[in-house]
């Protein structure tokens, strides 16, 4: 077995865990809390006949990373250590290889998913562990799968039943939940204690020089920029946003245009249209939402990426509509009369948005005075990452600086997701020099293994402390710069300097609430353990009195954009507890199938098959799945509008719904849809 080697502050904040205690590991990202804990678990391994360890990360890839950086070089020689996620076939024997296994690295999803199976194979129970290590503890809260799992912890906790695991949560910031003053920020710091049960939340002090060392702060600065003297295009924009609230005859939405609080202003209209059944403001809002993004796109990039975005949603739009209407040729009509004009105004280069100079200027300061410069450059939105690597790609003085860029962003489904393999090669190019710069949304400010940067730039971004300390964390390389690019006077300097308070708030927080009496800290954690315990179980019998308010047969499924009468909530069945498909084989009347659904992971009993959407106006619905061979209509209930006893109600979530949803009963439907299969 390869030794594990502790610097001074590591051995300090492990001491409790070492003797069986419940704590939390607060450390700066680069600090090494996994490596800690890695040498937590082999001592418990080492210390306890029959011990067991679970190590919970919050995203797929963190399984890997765990795995293959730490606990198998250091634990698997002595001891069988196996990781799962959701694309590995073991997670359908979970049960079976947590009995075979001494250490299991999986998703947080995965464990619940068995703590809920009562299949032999795939169930287990926490007293089936001896240790539970829980990485970026601190979202262990509120409905997080996290807090759902130590939920079941402290119902067995609160009952006095034995052989509850040890846990040990891990973070780089526990932050203040939301909390603007020091009681609050407190609150919520014991919060995350009690929902972990955690005796102590230990930091280094004794050691702290010797941290300090090993995980230097970068130079701050902030590179402002003044404002846009005049902007033309966006100008033009604003006048043809302003034509479609005529159109609309809608007065009552005077917040700013081109900001964020005239966008949710947008979307409680186009759920006003929604619930009125009024098609014209249903549409009309879709529409001005886009031009809201094309407004934020030319505050953060290009205008060219503006009318790209602009451009590409009326292409999209066209093909997808079978049948248009007065409002439908209004707006396509608009877009087309003024489409030259906004071209001709995205080609004047005198009027280019003048962050994109500053952010040349800091990313050649960095990459022009060091030959192995890597940096991480962070934006709000996939599509900001897509812009800003072709202006970067595109730019001479960027590339004779010999910039590789690539852009990193969360894995999913969708066309704009990476994939898990690509997160992993563009991390590894990154780690080899092939790359070296990333052009990454927030998922590369936690957890994943990216090598020390010296250039992080926040730009254009409006996050919390938490994701500030965490980018901020990614620059620790000698001599190392932290800049947040952004206009002056605006959101993003004002958002940057509450996060610093914030941060510094946490801080005293932490402090506060490791100085409390033993007596005095465990009472009050006693007591919002309780509270929780009281306010879960008065929550969940709400939700099934809700569940039963009126009959699924009462409800009536609209599309939510052109309001087509499309199904009965009794025509709604539930698979696997995730999947609600329409089991009506008249359904299939009302929609048409687009492109082939392709996943990276595979299920057990079923596979994707075609998108669906409108017959009628081209909404996306949600997609066919062939679960056993039978291809059931799977919808995603917002692109719905709930006409039910209790009036019009646009969809949010499946599990929110007023009437009970039945389980699908497989032989049923092939019985009912087959007759001379039996």
């Amino acid at each position: 077995m390869d030794e594990i080697s502790l610097y001074g502050y590591q051995e300090e904040v492990v001491q409790p865990a070492l003797e069986g205690k419940n704590i939390i590991i607060w450390l700066p990202t680069g600090g090494g809390k996994t490596r800690a804990a890695v040498y937590v678990a082999k001592r418990h391994l080492e210390s306890r006949a029959g011990a067991k360890v679970a190590v919970l990360v919050n995203k797929v890839h963190l399984v890997d990373q765990h795995f293959n950086k730490e606990f198998q070089p250091f634990l698997g020689k002595m001891y069988k250590v196996v990781h799962i996620s959701g694309d590995c076939d073991q997670k359908d024997f979970f049960g079976k290889v947590v009995r075979d296994s001494d250490v299991v690295v999986c998703t947080a999803q995965i464990l619940e998913n068995a703590l809920r199976n009562m299949e032999e194979e795939k169930h287990v129970e926490l007293t089936d562990f001896t240790l539970l290590i829980i990485d970026e503890c601190h979202h262990t809260h509120k409905d997080s799968v996290y807090n759902k799992i130590m939920q079941r912890y402290m119902e067995r906790k609160l009952q006095r039943e034995p052989g509850l695991p040890q846990v040990l949560g891990l973070t780089a910031s526990p932050g203040t939940g939301g909390a603007r003053t020091f009681e609050g920020a407190k609150e919520h710091v014991l919060q995350i204690c009690a929902n972990l049960d955690a005796s102590a939340i230990m930091s280094s002090k004794e050691n702290i020089q010797e941290l300090q060392k090993k995980v230097p702060k970068p130079m701050k600065k902030y590179d402002i920029v003044k404002m846009r003297q005049e902007d033309p295009f966006g100008d033009h924009l604003k006048w043809m946003m302003g034509e479609i609230h005529d159109f609309m005859m809608v007065k009552d939405v005077s917040r700013e245009f081109g900001s964020q609080e005239y966008e949710e202003d947008v979307v409680l209209l186009e759920k006003r249209g929604a619930t009125e059944g009024n098609r014209m403001l249903t549409q009309c809002a879709l529409h001005l939402r886009k031009y809201n993004d094309a407004l934020l796109i030319n505050d953060t990039v290009r205008m060219v990426d503006a009318l790209q975005l602009l451009d590409d949603f009326y292409s999209t739009q066209m093909e997808k509509r079978t049948g248009l209407d007065v409002t439908d040729y209004f707006l396509f009509g608009l877009f087309q009369e003024n489409k030259a004009e906004l071209r001709t105004l995205a080609a004047m280069t005198k009027f280019e948005n003048p962050k994109l100079g500053q952010l040349q200027d800091t990313l050649l300061e960095q990459f022009g005075a060091k030959e192995d410069s890597r940096g991480i450059l962070f934006t709000k939105t996939r599509i900001s990452t897509h812009c800003l690597y072709d202006w970067v790609s595109t730019n001479r003085q960027l590339q004779e600086a010999s910039i590789k860029a690539s852009i990193l962003t969360g894995a999913g489904n969708q066309a704009s997701h990476m994939t898990q393999n690509d997160q992993k090669q563009t991390i590894q190019k990154f780690r080899e020099g092939a790359l070296n710069l990333l052009i990454s949304t927030s998922v590369a400010e936690e957890g994943l293994d990216i090598p020390e940067c010296n250039l992080v730039v926040r730009y254009g971004l409006l996050t919390n402390e938490i994701a500030m300390q965490q980018a901020s964390g990614r620059a620790r390389a000698g001599d190392s710069v932290y800049s947040v690019v952004a206009q002056a006077g605006g959101r993003e300097v004002r958002r940057e300097r509450t996060n610093e308070y914030l941060e510094e708030l946490t801080g005293r927080a932490v402090a506060e609430v490791q100085g409390m009496a033993a007596r005095d800290f465990r009472r009050q954690v006693e007591e919002l353990q309780r509270q929780a315990v009281i306010s879960r179980r008065l929550a969940e019998q709400l939700a099934e009195s809700k569940r039963s308010r009126y009959p699924a047969s009462s409800v009536r499924l609209h599309c939510r954009t052109c309001d087509t009468p499309v199904a009965c909530g009794n025509d709604i069945q539930l698979i696997d507890n995730t999947h609600y498909v329409n089991v009506n084989p008249d359904f299939e009347i009302y929609y048409k199938a687009g492109g082939k659904v392709q996943l990276e992971r595979k299920f057990e009993d079923w596979e994707p098959g075609c998108l669906i959407s409108c017959a009628d106006c081209g909404r996306e619905w949600g997609m066919e799945m062939i679960y056993k061979k039978v291809t059931l209509p799977s919808l995603a209930i917002k692109n719905f509008v709930l006409d039910t006893p209790e009036g019009r109600q646009p969809g949010k979530k499946w599990k929110d719904v007023k009437f009970r949803v039945e389980e699908f009963e497989y032989v049923q439907y092939c019985m009912n849809k087959f007759p001379d299969l039996l």
